[in-house]
């Protein structure tokens, strides 16, 4: 057991903090706490990412019951691209305000940081 070798004195660096890009950009360190307007900023982030997939599957459910039949219409293809129109139909959605889902997203996300 005495031969054991612990990894600070093969290396003093390996138990630095490493630097990273955090939101926007900024240098964060790991297992640092980020400062303030970064996890707001990523709370806003994640808020938007949950009203965009809700608006998602909330527009897949109302073309569900869409038919479209003719010559330019059906089939297994475009039931693959119905589906990726309204992933991007929510996101857009979301970015040109939304429903307001996200506001209370991010708001219940700070709350629980302790931020609000």
């Amino acid at each position: 057991m005495a031969d054991l070798i612990s990894p600070a004195t093969l290396s003093p660096s390996v138990l630095k903090p490493v630097p990273t890009l955090g939101v926007a950009g900024t240098a964060t360190t790991l297992g640092a706490r980020p400062d303030e307007a970064t996890m707001r900023a990523r709370a806003r982030d994640a808020a938007e990412k949950f009203e965009g997939q809700f608006l998602s599957i909330m527009l897949q459910q109302m073309f569900e019951g869409v038919k479209t039949d003719g010559p330019f219409g059906g089939g297994v293809g475009e039931e693959m691209f119905r589906s990726l129109m309204t992933e991007q139909m929510g996101r857009q959605m979301t970015r040109t305000g939304g429903i307001g889902l996200a506001d209370t997203v991010q708001r219940e996300i700070l709350k629980m940081q302790g931020l609000q």
